[in-house]
Protein backbone atom coordinates (compact mmCIF):
# COMPACT_ATOMS: atom_id res chain seq x y z
CA UNK A 1 0.00 0.00 0.00
CA UNK A 2 1.09 3.46 -0.89
CA UNK A 3 2.56 5.42 1.61
CA UNK A 4 4.20 2.81 4.13
CA UNK A 5 6.87 0.53 3.76
CA UNK A 6 6.67 -3.31 3.38
CA UNK A 7 5.81 -5.92 5.77
CA UNK A 8 8.07 -8.00 3.79
CA UNK A 9 11.49 -5.88 4.35
CA UNK A 10 10.69 -5.15 8.07
CA UNK A 11 9.88 -8.77 8.24
CA UNK A 12 13.39 -9.74 6.87
CA UNK A 13 15.27 -7.39 9.21
CA UNK A 14 13.56 -9.02 12.26
CA UNK A 15 13.90 -12.62 11.06
CA UNK A 16 17.69 -11.45 11.31
CA UNK A 17 17.53 -10.06 14.91
CA UNK A 18 15.25 -13.52 15.97
CA UNK A 19 17.38 -15.89 14.26
CA UNK A 20 20.64 -14.40 15.36
CA UNK A 21 19.54 -14.18 18.72
CA UNK A 22 18.85 -18.01 19.09
CA UNK A 23 21.06 -19.25 17.23
CA UNK A 24 23.45 -19.95 19.93
CA UNK A 25 21.10 -22.44 21.33
CA UNK A 26 22.02 -25.31 19.74
CA UNK A 27 25.99 -24.17 20.02
CA UNK A 28 26.21 -23.62 23.17
CA UNK A 29 27.56 -27.11 24.37
CA UNK A 30 30.17 -26.60 21.52
CA UNK A 31 31.62 -23.09 22.10
CA UNK A 32 31.91 -24.33 26.18
CA UNK A 33 34.17 -27.16 25.04
CA UNK A 34 36.54 -24.69 22.65
CA UNK A 35 36.95 -22.15 25.24
CA UNK A 36 37.14 -25.21 27.82
CA UNK A 37 34.05 -23.98 30.48
CA UNK A 38 31.06 -25.45 31.50
CA UNK A 39 27.46 -25.03 29.20
CA UNK A 40 26.14 -22.67 32.43
CA UNK A 41 29.32 -20.17 32.49
CA UNK A 42 29.31 -20.19 28.15
CA UNK A 43 25.70 -19.14 28.46
CA UNK A 44 26.63 -15.76 29.25
CA UNK A 45 26.95 -15.50 25.62
CA UNK A 46 23.40 -15.62 25.65
CA UNK A 47 22.78 -13.04 28.54
CA UNK A 48 25.33 -10.68 26.75
CA UNK A 49 23.25 -10.12 23.78
CA UNK A 50 19.74 -9.87 25.64
CA UNK A 51 20.79 -7.23 28.24
CA UNK A 52 21.52 -4.27 26.33
CA UNK A 53 18.66 -5.69 23.71
CA UNK A 54 16.83 -4.87 26.03
CA UNK A 55 18.16 -1.89 28.01
CA UNK A 56 18.76 -0.30 24.76
CA UNK A 57 15.02 0.18 23.81
CA UNK A 58 14.58 2.63 26.10
CA UNK A 59 17.04 4.89 23.83
CA UNK A 60 15.47 4.27 20.32
CA UNK A 61 11.81 4.48 21.07
CA UNK A 62 11.17 8.36 21.99
CA UNK A 63 13.94 8.76 19.20
CA UNK A 64 12.14 6.93 16.34
CA UNK A 65 9.24 8.68 17.69
CA UNK A 66 10.69 12.03 16.71
CA UNK A 67 12.70 11.40 13.82
CA UNK A 68 11.19 8.43 12.28
CA UNK A 69 12.24 4.91 12.49
CA UNK A 70 12.79 2.94 9.45
CA UNK A 71 16.02 5.33 9.04
CA UNK A 72 17.38 4.19 12.07
CA UNK A 73 16.04 0.92 11.78
CA UNK A 74 18.38 0.80 8.67
CA UNK A 75 21.75 2.32 10.46
CA UNK A 76 21.10 0.05 13.34
CA UNK A 77 20.94 -3.23 11.16
CA UNK A 78 24.18 -2.55 9.09
CA UNK A 79 26.25 -1.84 12.90
CA UNK A 80 24.17 -4.94 13.23
CA UNK A 81 25.49 -6.91 10.49
CA UNK A 82 29.14 -5.63 10.86
CA UNK A 83 28.99 -7.48 14.44
CA UNK A 84 27.77 -10.06 13.89
CA UNK A 85 30.16 -10.99 11.28
CA UNK A 86 32.91 -10.36 13.91
CA UNK A 87 31.72 -12.37 15.62
CA UNK A 88 33.17 -15.44 13.45
CA UNK A 89 36.93 -14.60 14.40
CA UNK A 90 36.46 -14.13 18.28
CA UNK A 91 39.47 -15.87 20.48
CA UNK A 92 37.81 -16.20 23.58
CA UNK A 93 34.70 -16.69 25.20
CA UNK A 94 35.06 -12.59 26.97
CA UNK A 95 35.49 -11.17 23.86
CA UNK A 96 32.91 -13.04 22.68
CA UNK A 97 30.35 -11.55 25.22
CA UNK A 98 31.55 -8.19 24.55
CA UNK A 99 31.27 -8.49 21.03
CA UNK A 100 27.47 -10.14 21.59
CA UNK A 101 26.90 -7.00 24.22
CA UNK A 102 27.60 -4.83 21.28
CA UNK A 103 25.26 -6.40 18.54
CA UNK A 104 22.58 -6.80 21.42
CA UNK A 105 23.28 -2.75 21.64
CA UNK A 106 22.01 -2.05 18.11
CA UNK A 107 19.37 -4.83 17.28
CA UNK A 108 17.56 -3.39 19.91
CA UNK A 109 16.12 -0.81 17.57
CA UNK A 110 14.88 -3.42 15.31
CA UNK A 111 11.56 -5.52 16.51
CA UNK A 112 10.18 -2.72 18.52
CA UNK A 113 10.50 -0.47 15.79
CA UNK A 114 9.10 -2.13 13.40
CA UNK A 115 5.80 -3.17 15.67
CA UNK A 116 5.76 1.22 16.90
CA UNK A 117 5.95 1.03 13.07
CA UNK A 118 3.03 -1.08 11.93
CA UNK A 119 0.89 0.06 15.21
CA UNK A 120 1.56 3.93 13.47
CA UNK A 121 0.64 3.19 9.83
CA UNK A 122 -2.48 0.36 9.96
CA UNK A 123 -5.51 0.75 11.30
CA UNK A 124 -6.84 -0.85 14.78
CA UNK A 125 -8.86 -3.25 12.73
CA UNK A 126 -6.06 -4.43 10.16
CA UNK A 127 -3.12 -4.22 12.77
CA UNK A 128 -3.99 -7.09 14.20
CA UNK A 129 -3.17 -9.16 10.54
CA UNK A 130 -0.44 -7.30 10.10
CA UNK A 131 1.53 -7.85 12.85
CA UNK A 132 0.37 -11.84 12.51
CA UNK A 133 2.68 -11.52 8.75
CA UNK A 134 5.35 -9.29 10.74
CA UNK A 135 5.24 -12.23 13.88
CA UNK A 136 5.68 -15.06 11.15
CA UNK A 137 9.11 -13.93 9.84
CA UNK A 138 9.98 -14.14 13.85
CA UNK A 139 8.67 -17.64 14.33
CA UNK A 140 10.73 -18.56 10.67
CA UNK A 141 13.94 -17.31 12.46
CA UNK A 142 13.09 -19.45 15.32
CA UNK A 143 12.54 -22.26 13.65
CA UNK A 144 15.37 -22.13 10.95
CA UNK A 145 18.05 -20.29 13.42
CA UNK A 146 17.93 -23.51 15.26
CA UNK A 147 17.86 -25.81 12.82
CA UNK A 148 21.08 -23.78 10.70
CA UNK A 149 22.82 -23.39 14.44
CA UNK A 150 23.09 -27.34 14.53
CA UNK A 151 23.75 -28.47 10.78
CA UNK A 152 26.44 -25.64 11.09
CA UNK A 153 27.76 -27.02 14.48
CA UNK A 154 28.19 -30.22 13.65
CA UNK A 155 29.01 -30.08 9.81
CA UNK A 156 30.41 -26.93 8.99
CA UNK A 157 31.76 -25.06 11.71
CA UNK A 158 29.82 -22.69 14.36
CA UNK A 159 31.95 -19.67 13.50
CA UNK A 160 30.65 -19.81 9.78
CA UNK A 161 27.37 -19.16 10.67
CA UNK A 162 27.90 -15.50 12.14
CA UNK A 163 29.29 -14.92 9.09
CA UNK A 164 26.25 -15.88 6.57
CA UNK A 165 24.26 -14.14 8.79
CA UNK A 166 26.41 -10.92 8.64
CA UNK A 167 26.46 -10.60 4.91
CA UNK A 168 22.45 -11.18 4.60
CA UNK A 169 22.09 -8.65 7.81
CA UNK A 170 24.24 -5.94 5.46
CA UNK A 171 22.08 -6.70 2.22
CA UNK A 172 18.60 -6.54 4.49
CA UNK A 173 20.00 -3.17 6.04
CA UNK A 174 20.29 -1.58 2.64
CA UNK A 175 16.76 -2.72 1.85
CA UNK A 176 15.40 -1.38 4.78
CA UNK A 177 17.04 2.23 4.29
CA UNK A 178 15.38 2.40 0.34
CA UNK A 179 12.47 1.90 1.89
CA UNK A 180 13.22 5.09 4.50
CA UNK A 181 14.07 7.08 1.72
CA UNK A 182 10.91 5.93 -0.97
CA UNK A 183 8.79 6.46 2.19
CA UNK A 184 9.87 8.89 4.70
CA UNK A 185 8.01 9.62 7.90
CA UNK A 186 7.24 13.14 9.52
CA UNK A 187 9.12 14.05 11.81
CA UNK A 188 7.96 15.41 15.50
CA UNK A 189 9.84 18.16 16.61
CA UNK A 190 7.30 18.59 19.65
CA UNK A 191 8.67 14.92 21.31
CA UNK A 192 10.60 14.98 24.28
CA UNK A 193 13.41 12.42 23.89
CA UNK A 194 13.82 12.12 28.04
CA UNK A 195 13.06 9.82 30.56
CA UNK A 196 9.75 11.70 30.81
CA UNK A 197 7.66 9.88 28.89
CA UNK A 198 8.13 6.89 30.64
CA UNK A 199 7.44 7.25 33.96
CA UNK A 200 4.22 8.95 32.58
CA UNK A 201 3.36 6.01 30.29
CA UNK A 202 4.11 3.88 33.28
CA UNK A 203 1.24 5.65 35.57
CA UNK A 204 -1.26 4.85 33.13
CA UNK A 205 -3.86 2.00 33.93
CA UNK A 206 -3.02 -1.24 32.91
CA UNK A 207 0.80 -0.24 31.71
CA UNK A 208 2.49 -1.50 34.96
CA UNK A 209 0.60 -4.60 34.66
CA UNK A 210 1.29 -5.36 31.22
CA UNK A 211 5.19 -4.48 31.92
CA UNK A 212 5.33 -6.55 34.98
CA UNK A 213 4.04 -9.92 33.32
CA UNK A 214 6.18 -9.69 30.17
CA UNK A 215 9.33 -9.40 32.49
CA UNK A 216 8.16 -12.67 34.36
CA UNK A 217 7.52 -14.27 31.11
CA UNK A 218 10.47 -13.63 29.55
CA UNK A 219 12.61 -14.88 32.70
CA UNK A 220 11.25 -18.06 32.79
CA UNK A 221 10.38 -18.93 29.31
CA UNK A 222 14.27 -18.53 27.69
CA UNK A 223 15.47 -19.16 30.91
CA UNK A 224 14.70 -22.63 30.27
CA UNK A 225 14.70 -22.46 26.63
CA UNK A 226 18.47 -21.56 26.84
CA UNK A 227 19.34 -25.27 28.47
CA UNK A 228 16.96 -27.12 26.11
CA UNK A 229 19.76 -28.28 23.29
CA UNK A 230 22.48 -28.73 26.17
CA UNK A 231 20.05 -30.70 28.04
CA UNK A 232 19.61 -32.95 24.27
CA UNK A 233 22.82 -33.63 24.22
CA UNK A 234 24.17 -34.39 27.84
CA UNK A 235 20.56 -36.31 28.61
CA UNK A 236 20.88 -38.21 25.27
CA UNK A 237 23.74 -37.77 23.53
CA UNK A 238 21.99 -36.69 20.40
CA UNK A 239 24.22 -35.25 17.35
CA UNK A 240 24.23 -31.12 17.02
CA UNK A 241 22.42 -31.50 13.19
CA UNK A 242 19.76 -33.55 15.43
CA UNK A 243 19.08 -31.10 18.02
CA UNK A 244 19.15 -27.71 15.66
CA UNK A 245 16.30 -29.44 13.75
CA UNK A 246 14.75 -30.66 17.29
CA UNK A 247 14.63 -27.25 18.77
CA UNK A 248 13.39 -25.15 15.54
CA UNK A 249 10.09 -26.90 16.60
CA UNK A 250 9.36 -24.01 19.04
CA UNK A 251 8.95 -21.38 15.70
CA UNK A 252 6.47 -24.21 14.32
CA UNK A 253 4.48 -23.91 17.01
CA UNK A 254 4.18 -20.22 16.78
CA UNK A 255 3.34 -20.70 13.15
CA UNK A 256 0.46 -23.09 14.47
CA UNK A 257 -0.70 -20.32 16.96
CA UNK A 258 -0.93 -17.88 13.89
CA UNK A 259 -3.55 -19.82 12.01
CA UNK A 260 -5.34 -20.52 14.80
CA UNK A 261 -5.31 -17.30 17.02
CA UNK A 262 -8.28 -15.44 14.90
CA UNK A 263 -10.91 -18.51 16.26
CA UNK A 264 -9.26 -18.40 19.67
CA UNK A 265 -9.98 -14.56 20.59
CA UNK A 266 -13.52 -15.02 19.33
CA UNK A 267 -14.24 -18.14 21.44
CA UNK A 268 -11.89 -17.27 25.17
CA UNK A 269 -10.83 -13.27 24.46
CA UNK A 270 -7.25 -12.68 24.72
CA UNK A 271 -7.09 -12.93 28.86
CA UNK A 272 -8.49 -16.49 28.29
CA UNK A 273 -6.14 -16.89 25.58
CA UNK A 274 -2.82 -15.47 27.69
CA UNK A 275 -4.21 -18.19 30.30
CA UNK A 276 -4.46 -20.45 27.99
CA UNK A 277 -0.84 -19.89 26.76
CA UNK A 278 0.66 -20.40 30.42
CA UNK A 279 -0.93 -23.47 30.65
CA UNK A 280 0.92 -24.51 27.68
CA UNK A 281 4.25 -23.46 28.53
CA UNK A 282 4.05 -25.41 32.10
CA UNK A 283 3.05 -28.79 30.42
CA UNK A 284 5.69 -28.17 27.89
CA UNK A 285 8.17 -27.33 30.06
CA UNK A 286 7.83 -30.50 33.12
CA UNK A 287 6.99 -33.20 30.31
CA UNK A 288 10.49 -32.29 29.05
CA UNK A 289 11.54 -32.22 32.47
CA UNK A 290 10.25 -35.66 33.02
CA UNK A 291 11.18 -37.50 29.55
CA UNK A 292 13.26 -40.64 29.49
CA UNK A 293 13.24 -40.73 25.36
CA UNK A 294 14.16 -38.10 23.44
CA UNK A 295 11.71 -38.43 20.50
CA UNK A 296 9.12 -37.09 23.29
CA UNK A 297 10.93 -33.72 23.30
CA UNK A 298 9.73 -33.20 19.52
CA UNK A 299 5.82 -32.72 20.57
CA UNK A 300 6.50 -31.10 24.19
CA UNK A 301 8.82 -28.26 22.27
CA UNK A 302 6.58 -27.71 19.92
CA UNK A 303 3.84 -27.03 22.71
CA UNK A 304 6.39 -24.85 24.39
CA UNK A 305 6.37 -22.69 21.22
CA UNK A 306 2.46 -22.15 21.08
CA UNK A 307 2.08 -21.98 24.51
CA UNK A 308 4.96 -19.08 24.41
CA UNK A 309 3.30 -16.81 21.22
CA UNK A 310 -0.29 -17.91 22.62
CA UNK A 311 0.40 -15.75 26.19
CA UNK A 312 3.20 -13.40 24.52
CA UNK A 313 0.55 -12.02 21.84
CA UNK A 314 -1.94 -11.30 24.03
CA UNK A 315 0.65 -8.94 25.73
CA UNK A 316 2.16 -7.69 22.81
CA UNK A 317 -0.74 -6.25 21.55
CA UNK A 318 -1.84 -4.69 24.35
CA UNK A 319 1.36 -3.29 24.56
CA UNK A 320 0.50 -1.24 20.91
CA UNK A 321 -2.33 0.41 22.95
CA UNK A 322 -0.30 2.03 25.75
CA UNK A 323 0.46 5.19 24.18
CA UNK A 324 -1.17 5.34 21.10
CA UNK A 325 0.83 8.47 20.31
CA UNK A 326 3.87 7.54 21.19
CA UNK A 327 4.11 3.61 20.26
CA UNK A 328 7.42 3.33 19.90
CA UNK A 329 8.22 4.38 23.28
CA UNK A 330 5.72 2.50 24.29
CA UNK A 331 6.30 -0.75 22.56
CA UNK A 332 10.58 -0.05 23.43
CA UNK A 333 9.17 0.34 27.32
CA UNK A 334 7.30 -3.41 26.84
CA UNK A 335 10.57 -4.97 25.24
CA UNK A 336 12.85 -3.53 27.69
CA UNK A 337 11.25 -5.29 29.91
CA UNK A 338 10.54 -8.58 28.47
CA UNK A 339 14.13 -8.82 27.58
CA UNK A 340 15.09 -8.06 31.38
CA UNK A 341 13.65 -11.12 32.14
CA UNK A 342 15.34 -12.75 28.98
CA UNK A 343 18.60 -11.73 30.06
CA UNK A 344 18.56 -12.92 33.97
CA UNK A 345 16.48 -16.30 33.58
CA UNK A 346 19.47 -18.14 31.85
CA UNK A 347 21.78 -16.67 34.56
CA UNK A 348 19.70 -17.71 37.89
CA UNK A 349 18.57 -21.20 36.49
CA UNK A 350 21.84 -21.45 35.34
CA UNK A 351 22.55 -21.72 39.24
CA UNK A 352 19.62 -24.16 39.61
CA UNK A 353 21.07 -26.07 36.82
CA UNK A 354 24.74 -26.64 38.33
CA UNK A 355 22.41 -27.82 42.06
CA UNK A 356 19.92 -29.60 40.88
CA UNK A 357 20.38 -30.64 37.14
CA UNK A 358 17.85 -30.31 33.92
CA UNK A 359 14.87 -31.23 35.22
CA UNK A 360 14.38 -28.71 38.18
CA UNK A 361 15.50 -26.10 35.67
CA UNK A 362 12.24 -27.17 33.49
CA UNK A 363 10.40 -28.19 36.76
CA UNK A 364 10.95 -24.23 37.95
CA UNK A 365 10.11 -22.16 34.21
CA UNK A 366 6.77 -24.46 33.66
CA UNK A 367 5.17 -23.90 37.29
CA UNK A 368 6.81 -20.02 37.21
CA UNK A 369 4.59 -19.68 33.99
CA UNK A 370 1.40 -21.46 35.11
CA UNK A 371 1.40 -18.93 38.15
CA UNK A 372 2.64 -16.15 36.16
CA UNK A 373 -0.72 -17.04 33.95
CA UNK A 374 -3.33 -17.04 36.53
CA UNK A 375 -1.85 -14.12 38.77
CA UNK A 376 -2.08 -12.14 35.59
CA UNK A 377 -5.21 -13.12 34.62
CA UNK A 378 -6.52 -11.31 37.82
CA UNK A 379 -4.24 -8.64 37.32
CA UNK A 380 -5.51 -7.21 33.76
CA UNK A 381 -8.89 -7.81 35.32
CA UNK A 382 -8.15 -5.51 38.24
CA UNK A 383 -7.02 -3.08 36.43
CA UNK A 384 -9.16 -2.70 33.96
CA UNK A 385 -11.95 -2.40 36.48
CA UNK A 386 -9.81 0.46 38.33
CA UNK A 387 -9.87 2.33 34.19
CA UNK A 388 -13.72 1.62 34.09
CA UNK A 389 -13.92 3.74 37.62
CA UNK A 390 -11.46 6.61 36.79
CA UNK A 391 -13.11 7.09 32.86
Amino acid sequence: MAGRASLLVLGAAAFMVSADARVIDPLLHIIAGQFGTSVAKASVVISAYALPYGFFQLFYGPIGDRIGKLRIMSYCLALFAIGTFGCAFVPNLPIFAILRFLTGVVAAAVIPMSLGYIGDKFPYEERQAALGRFMSALMLGQILSSSLGGIFGQYIGWRDIFIVFGIVSLVVAAGLYNQAVKYPEARKEGSKLGFSQYGNLIRRPAAGVILGVVLVEGFFVFGGMAYLGASLRDRFHLPYGQIGLMLGGFGLGGLIYSFTVKKLVKKIGDIGIMLLGGSLLAIGYIAIAMTKQWQWFIPFNILLGMGYYTMHGTLQTRATEMAPEARGTAVSLFAFAFFMGQSTGPMVLGRILESSGYPSVFTTAGIGLFLLAVAGKYLFARSAKRAAQVS
